[in-house]
């Protein structure tokens, strides 16, 4: 259901036979005219969203669609109004895709679309097409495990599809450290995975690896610690801290803790109706985390997050 005062927008993700993605311009004359954006349209009252999807691309395209999967919903203010992005894949479509409306329209690779300028809620929805939807944060070994053993349980989360890792080891000393993360970067290297380390710039500059800031590390920083092709990473519990990292250049943030969990004792977590308050002041990716696992992915995306970030949650098989 949408908030009171909600505009409720549909729009497609469109792919061809080429992989490609379809985007439309926004015409001179209209709120953001010239930004790029995914086809579709405003639900209408007593429409429901798949109904008001086809009719828009019916309309804007002269395409016939069959729905395929929900891919998110993103909530997001504006000056003027609060949105909710509605995006759902398109399965299959018949007829060819035009510009009724006098929009251009461009068939883009997927690697290609950051590069278009579009409207805040639209950034996210090319995040989720390109990035992955979960996000490892690792537990330091446990008394008495080895480095093996730990390296062992990395291995094992990487063969489950993590494709995105966060290095924290808090109380393990630096040599430890070190040495972890030199075959923690091998064994992601080899399996296609992101590495990112929490907190120490240092080595993740010695590293060429990523970089994840603490919130209070976030309030500290005047500048990107790490250079622009290095991933920058940060978490965030409130709008303050969500601005930080959108203005220092962060490519993605972690925000909660959504519900309890023991790494945050005596917070109660801020639900995900906190968390979509928090969602809809920001374009960047942002990852729900705080006692949640791959089986919340689909209700994190329904409120607007990439996916979801967790330690046990992805750590533990």
């Amino acid at each position: 259901m949408d908030p009171p005062g909600a505009t409720h927008v549909v729009a497609g993700v469109i792919v061809d036979a080429r992989g490609r993605v379809l985007l439309a311009r926004r015409t001179a004359g209209r709120e953001l005219a010239g930004l790029w954006e995914f086809p579709g349209g405003k639900v209408e009252p007593g429409e429901t969203p798949e109904a008001a999807l086809a009719r828009e691309l019916d309309e804007e395209l002269g395409i016939e669609v069959e729905l395929g999967d929900p891919l998110m919903v993103v909530p997001h203010l504006t000056p003027t109004r609060r949105l909710r992005l509605d995006v759902r894949g398109i399965r299959a479509w018949r007829g060819t895709p035009k510009g009724y409306e006098g929009q251009a329209l461009a068939w883009v690779q997927p690697g290609a679309l950051p590069r278009y300028d579009m409207p805040d809620p639209d950034r996210p929805v090319v995040a989720a097409l390109l990035q992955p939807d979960h996000c490892l944060v690792t537990p330091p070994p446990g008394p008495g495990d080895s480095d093996a053993t730990w390296l062992a349980a990395l291995e094992s989360a990487l063969a489950r599809g993590v494709r995105r890792v966060q290095f924290r080891m808090p109380g393990i000393d630096r040599s430890r450290r070190q040495q972890l993360l030199a075959n923690a970067a091998l064994h992601c290297a080899a399996a296609g995975a992101q590495l990112l380390v929490n907190g120490d710039a240092r080595l993740a500059c010695e590293s060429g690896l990523g970089l994840h800031l603490p919130a209070a590390r976030l309030r500290e920083c005047r500048a990107r610690p790490v250079a622009d092709d290095q991933p920058l990473s940060a978490s965030c519990h409130d709008a303050e801290e969500l601005k930080l990292a959108q203005a220092l250049g962060c490519d993605f943030a972690l925000v909660g803790p959504v519900h309890p969990t023991p790494t945050h004792p005596g917070h109660g977590g801020i639900g995900w109706a906190g968390f979509e308050a928090l969602r809809e002041q920001a374009s960047l990716p942002i990852y729900a985390i705080g006692g949640l696992g791959v089986d919340d992915i689909a209700a994190a995306r329904s409120h607007g997050a990439q996916g979801i970030a967790a330690i046990r949650g992805l750590w533990e098989a």
